[in-house]
């Protein structure tokens, strides 16, 4: 089927949406996307453009692919592989990114959210002023989101057709139930238009505050594949693919089942359908593999400790068995499942009962690690961020509101 194909019901559609989610195979591969904040070295309230980004950076070779997002923060995309190949590959090409940046003058944030600049779109493509539009019918959490935000995104493989530790189904509700622990652990983006924001992590407050039919988790029933299908054509839709120069702005309050019955403004496409999926951003999307997008960005090279926590949960039995049992007490007061991921964004481990839970699942995970002869840098990484933050009940957003209450803004 190609994707000018027209879908001819909504069964045919909820059919495809299930088959593409989740690619079966046993859990081997990890991949990590690296999102940064760009900054002018000496004065990092100046907006960045992609071209100077481009101009600096272009002719490196690296081992992942780079792209430049609407705000012009700088995204390097892994190749999957191993956890060591893939935290060996991009530690080098993010050095390589770094030294080069610094000879222009520019240098990388790590963090959630930017600190003191307002959202500006530097992509002038027919996409994000769809999303721009469609997301300022309701406020400017959009705005914030596209062009202001950074994130650590982890991939990892679904899982095969068993029903075992390693079967797609337990993996998907496993990625929901440590979901909030590991929003809360790696929250890094308290402050905004250098102000106290109130939330750990300003980043994924946004995200929820723009379309819960497109950030919001996806309920957890029997078959995630059937659950899945159902989320993507109850979203709204935010672009309709139109010729050139003709905008691509969707009908408010038109969801993907609606265009599938009723066939206006036109007849819907395969192709309009996977699009469709490239604008859902829930914490956990399935595209093929499991996308973790519950992370802020984190300092330095601190990305490698989600990387490698993530990975260890989900592929170490034993780990994953400890992890789930100790996040089921953080989970049973909830009334609905978004009330945890809003908690979790608001006070990160400040929570005593987030923070009794990630240190067991980061414990669980240092095991794992062990057991799995992890590179001693990898287990470096991870210790000191136990230490610094999940031992004291503490996320990185704390250092940068201790900063902040001394008067300070951290530049990197």
């Amino acid at each position: 089927m190609s994707d000018e194909d027209r879908l001819m019901n909504e069964a045919e559609a909820e059919s495809l949406v299930g088959r593409s989610a989740f690619s079966l195979a046993s859990p081997q591969l990890v991949g990590v996307e690296l999102e940064w904040l760009v900054h002018d070295t000496f004065n990092t309230a100046l907006p960045v453009s992609p071209q100077r980004v481009s101009s600096a950076i272009g002719s490196l070779k690296l081992s992942g692919f780079r792209s430049i997002e609407p705000g012009g923060q700088l995204e390097l995309s892994s190749l999957p592989g191993s956890l060591e190949n893939c935290v060996t590959r991009s530690v080098s090409d993010m050095s390589a990114i770094r030294s080069r940046l610094a000879v222009e003058n520019l240098m990388l944030a790590g963090r959630g959210m930017d600190l003191e600049r307002s959202p500006h779109r530097h992509l002038d493509l027919p996409r994000y002023e769809a999303m721009q539009r469609s997301f300022d019918r309701a406020n400017t959490s959009g705005r914030w989101m596209l062009y202001s935000t950074a994130s650590v995104q982890v991939s990892l493989d679904a899982g095969d057709e068993r029903s075992s530790d390693h079967g797609y189904r337990r993996r998907w509700e496993a990625a929901h139930a440590l979901g909030p622990v590991l929003c809360a652990a790696f929250a890094n983006s308290p402050i905004r238009h250098s102000r106290a924001t109130g939330w750990r992590s300003t980043r994924q407050a946004e995200w929820f505050a723009i379309d819960p039919s497109r950030t919001e988790p996806p309920p957890i029933g029997r078959d995630p594949r059937v659950t899945w299908a159902r989320y993507v054509l109850d979203a709204h839709v935010v672009c309709i693919r139109r010729g050139e120069g003709a905008p691509w702005t969707a009908p408010a309050d038109l969801t993907f089942r609606d265009w599938v019955r009723h066939r206006r403004p036109r007849v819907p496409t395969i192709g309009d359908l996977r699009y469709h999926m490239s604008t859902l951003f829930p914490p956990v999307r399935p595209r093929g593999h499991l996308e973790f997008r519950m992370i802020d960005a984190q300092p330095g090279d601190d990305w490698i400790v989600p990387l490698a926590v993530v990975k260890a949960l989900l592929d170490d039995s034993k780990a994953l068995d400890a992890a789930l049992c100790a996040v089921e007490a953080v989970w049973r007061g909830s009334e609905r499942p978004i009330d945890l991921w809003i908690r979790s964004a608001r006070d990160g481990l400040a929570d005593p009962g987030l923070a009794e839970a990630a240190l067991v699942c980061f414990e669980a995970a240092q095991a794992a690690l062990c057991r799995s002869s992890a590179s001693s840098l990898i287990i470096k990484y991870v210790e000191s961020f136990v230490e610094r933050y999940v031992s004291r009940g503490r996320s990185p957003a704390d250092d940068l509101l201790a900063a902040f209450e001394q008067g300070v803004l951290p530049r990197c």
